[in-house]
């Protein structure tokens, strides 16, 4: 598909730059809570997914996947799901294995490209929703597993998966790692390691002796916890396996569902391999748009109901 240059966002002029349009939605936005049905999805491994449901039994429901250390009541979340409601979509919003209130009970907790999760809950809806297609929705980490679902086994997707839609996806870890390691983004790297080290601090207490928590509060980078937790608890050799062998990118080429993603050019999260223009324009069913601005997961605007720009672009590419 020819990629989309000319966006249509226009970010607030009294909110310049990416790091402004990232942190604002992210600080001051309020969303009203439009998932009011809870559940529980037990897993085969013996674990759990905690989700929520909104709607009233619609023909078409939607699948929100959330980012790193969000859970389904962040306002991105609750955003896109009420715009979805407003249009006549019923949506499912399901948090990550330990994102809820509730530890999950397993030693492995969520990775970016742990598809084995979204399978089931793909599952689950179809088995307990009467809808008759399915659009997901990923947003930067929940994006990349999205699109890594999408074309990792394409021939394996149900009939029922109609339209996806990918917002500020890491396409390349490594890449986003070592943005997100650079001194000018050093805000967001210590906000995910506080909540990453607890995490890892409760999972001492649940399994003694299962990992070393030598050294964590020590660690500052993606590249240091990666290499010490994330890789050897979900079965990866180190941090660079673990990256090369998650990242959507590669598996772009093999998407045979309608989707769009959309990475700003202004995200700080995002380097240069993080914008695969080529996998797009090779692509019949890929869509690239690279808005100017945006942030990451930000793309605010004003008026329209209190819906982000983000949420209305979705909407009309999930109908057209």
């Amino acid at each position: 598909m020819p990629l989309i240059r000319e966006s249509s966002y226009r970010s607030p002029f009294w909110l310049p730059g990416g790091h402004t349009q990232t942190i604002f939605p992210a600080l001051f936005r309020r969303v009203r809570h439009v998932t009011n049905r809870a559940g529980r999805l037990e897993l085969p491994d013996g674990d759990f997914i905690d989700l929520e449901w909104g709607g009233q039994g619609a023909r078409r429901l939607a699948i929100l996947s959330h980012g790193l250390e969000a859970d389904m009541k962040t306002g991105y979340i609750q955003g896109m799901a009420t715009a979805l409601v407003r249009r006549g979509w019923d949506v499912l919003v399901w948090n990550f294995r330990g994102c809820g209130s509730e530890p999950n009970r397993l030693l492995r907790m969520y990775h970016s490209g742990a598809t084995e999760d979204l399978h089931s809950v793909v599952a689950h809806a179809l088995e307990n929703h009467p809808a008759e297609s399915i659009d997901l929705i990923g947003f930067s980490l929940g994006g990349n597993l999205t699109l890594k679902y999408l074309g990792e086994n394409p021939a394996a997707l149900p009939k029922q998966i109609r339209k996806a839609v990918a917002i500020s996806v890491p396409c390349d870890l490594a890449c986003s790692s070592r943005e997100l390691s650079l001194l000018s983004n050093k805000i967001y790297m210590e906000r995910f390691l506080v909540a990453m080290r607890a995490k890892i601090r409760a999972k001492d207490r649940m399994f003694p002796g299962k990992v070393d928590l030598t050294g964590l509060s020590s660690v500052r980078t993606f590249q240091e916890f990666d290499d010490r937790y994330t890789a050897p608890i979900h079965g990866f050799k180190d941090a660079a396996d673990y990256w090369a062998r998650n990242s959507c990118r590669q598996f772009l080429p093999a998407i045979k569902v309608p989707t769009l993603l959309i990475n700003a050019r202004n995200d700080p999260f995002l380097g240069v391999d993080c914008y695969p223009e080529e996998e797009a324009a090779a692509s019949g069913w890929l869509h690239f748009e690279t808005p100017e601005t945006g942030g990451h997961v930000g793309f605010p605007t004003f008026g329209n109901g209190g819906e982000y720009w983000s949420e209305i672009r979705a909407a009309e590419f999930l109908s057209s």
